[in-house]
């Protein structure tokens, strides 16, 4: 499992913490400061990724991931400083995808080219909404302006890129989500990703959602936003890959790719979680939340590891299986047994399988297990089924 030519990649994540503002809907780990000290995160960077590199040597580096956070607020040399450290510490692949989460507002679309300049060769642009009220009611801080011109310098600098809409709003209808969406394409290129707006715990939105202050589309319309959403990108040309993402062939998020194929990922900075197999052992890793607190454990002793845990065969089948089935590929049944020493049979309760089978959410043959379309579109409740 340490061979360098893992076909699922190896991925490195680095967390930046800071947000401009916080979003009402938001749930990553992100937080409002008036000063940071980015000198000293370019070092704590460096000292934390040494400290797993030590862990991990020998394996190929397919696909590094700047998210937050909002990490276009960090300066390109502190990207570029990681990148160049990576690149000393682990082989990198000839085509290795390196991405950076970006928010258009003014600033930060103003340093795009020095990321380029930094070895940032992919972008995923924060859009969400085409239109100011929504961009508002999102706690954006970008109007529709800055976001499409946003896109157009993207487009301008990077040969991939791509960006994020929210659907499923407040007050949203099929035929609103329709126009917004086909404008959408007319600036995308080979890449989207489309969330449907969930209340999560924690945030603005729960507490203002609880008081009634908004209501989200019906569970019917809501149904419908997506297969309309998967209609309208397939006419595109773009897969829904993932049940979030689309893509033309081989456009698909490398570094997502790794997660969800269940690969080997290091992860570095506040909170940050990583996935490393040690011989036959599978870890779990995460890294310490509070961003001060991380900066003086990384001082102090390299690293600011809160977790570092062995996952357990029943768990091992259990994430494999809860991220392979939001891929539209499925998961290879030879995965099961490599990550549990057991036939797939033995992993997963045939009975439940043959249910949700017949009942048309699952496909299994060929050497996959496969959610279909309307399995993925309700998937917490297949994975509840088939997991027990």
């Amino acid at each position: 499992m340490n061979s360098i030519s893992d076909p699922r990649g190896f991925g490195i994540y680095i967390h930046w913490p800071f947000c401009k503002a916080k979003c009402p809907y938001c749930d990553f780990n992100s937080h409002v400061r008036e000063r940071i000290e980015e000198e000293a995160w370019r070092e704590s960077y460096l000292k934390e990724l040494s400290h797993f590199a030590a862990m991990v040597p020998g394996r190929t580096v397919t696909s590094i991931f700047f998210g937050g956070g909002t990490p276009s607020l960090m300066q390109p040399g502190t990207a570029e400083a990681v990148i160049d450290a990576v690149a000393r510490t682990w082989r990198i692949a000839n085509d290795i995808e390196i991405t950076l989460e970006a928010n258009p507002t003014s600033v930060e679309t103003g340093k795009l080219r020095e990321f380029r300049a930094a070895g940032i060769n992919r972008i995923s642009m924060g859009i969400q909404a085409l239109n100011d009220a929504d961009l508002k009611f999102l706690g954006r801080q970008h109007n529709q302006a800055e976001g499409l011109k946003a896109l157009g310098l993207a487009a301008e600098t990077f040969d991939r890129f791509t960006f994020d809409l929210i659907y499923a709003r407040p007050g949203q209808t099929v035929a609103e989500w329709q126009a917004e969406l086909t404008r959408a394409l007319t600036f995308a290129a080979d890449h989207i990703s489309l969330y449907q707006l969930t209340i999560e715990t924690g945030t603005v939105f729960e507490q203002s959602h609880a008081r009634g202050d908004f209501e989200l589309p019906s569970e019917d319309v809501q149904a419908e936003l997506y297969e309309l959403t998967a209609d309208i990108l397939g006419d595109a040309g773009m897969a829904d890959y993932e049940i979030s993402n689309y893509a033309k062939p081989g456009s698909e998020s490398r570094h997502n790719l790794t997660y969800w194929r269940y690969g080997d990922y290091v992860g570095i900075g506040p909170g940050a979680h990583g996935r490393l197999t040690l011989e036959d052992r599978k870890m779990a890793t995460r890294q310490h939340r509070a961003p001060e607190r991380w900066l003086e454990m990384v001082a102090t002793q390299g690293h600011a590891t809160r977790q570092f845990d062995e996952v357990d065969r029943e768990a091992r089948i259990a994430e494999l299986t809860m991220m392979g089935l939001r891929l539209a590929e499925g998961i290879p049944l030879a995965r099961f047994e490599a990550e549990s020493g057991r036939t797939f049979a033995d992993c997963v309760d045939p009975v439940r399988v043959k249910r949700l089978t017949e009942a048309g959410f699952l496909e299994l043959g060929d050497g996959w297990l496969k959610a279909t379309q309307a399995g993925r579109q309700r998937l917490d409740a297949v994975l509840a089924e088939l997991l027990g």
